[in-house]
C-alpha cells in the first residue's frame, strides 16, 4: 500500500516544504509576487508607483501581495511622518535582494520565449 503522507525535507517556521523549489514558490509563487518584486529590485517604489507599473493589478491585490512580501521578510515597509497623505515606500531587504539574479534569470528566459513567439 503507498504512503499517502508527503516527508518534509524542510521547515521553515510553522511552514514544512518537501523540496527546495517547494521553499521558493511559497515566497514568490503567484501571478504578482514576481513582477512587484521585478519593480522593486531598482530601489524604492511607493504604492501608486507600483500600481502604475502594473496596471492589471487591483490596489487590493497589490495590498495584499505587498503584506505577504513583507511578512515573509523580503520587502520592508517605510512609513514616513509627514503632512497627509502619509508617505509610504516599499523596498527590498537583503533578504530579499537575494532574488535579483533569479529575478534577471527569469526575465531573460521570459525575453527569449518572446522572441521566439513573435
Amino acid at each position: 500500500m503507498k504512503d499517502d503522507k508527503v516527508l518534509a525535507r524542510y521547515q521553515i517556521d510553522e511552514f514544512k516544504f518537501h523540496c527546495e523549489i517547494d521553499i521558493a514558490m511559497h515566497f514568490m509563487g503567484g501571478k504578482w509576487k514576481t513582477v512587484v518584486l521585478w519593480y522593486l529590485k531598482d530601489g524604492k517604489k511607493r504604492f501608486n508607483e507600483l500600481s502604475k507599473h502594473i496596471p492589471n493589478i487591483t490596489e487590493k491585490m497589490l495590498s495584499i501581495q505587498l503584506k505577504s512580501l513583507e511578512q515573509d521578510g523580503i520587502i520592508k515597509k517605510e512609513v514616513f511622518n509627514s503632512k497627509p497623505p502619509l508617505k509610504v515606500e516599499y523596498s527590498l531587504t537583503e533578504f530579499g535582494q537575494t532574488i535579483i539574479p533569479l529575478l534577471e534569470s527569469l526575465a531573460r528566459w521570459g525575453h527569449v520565449v518572446a522572441a521566439e513567439k513573435l
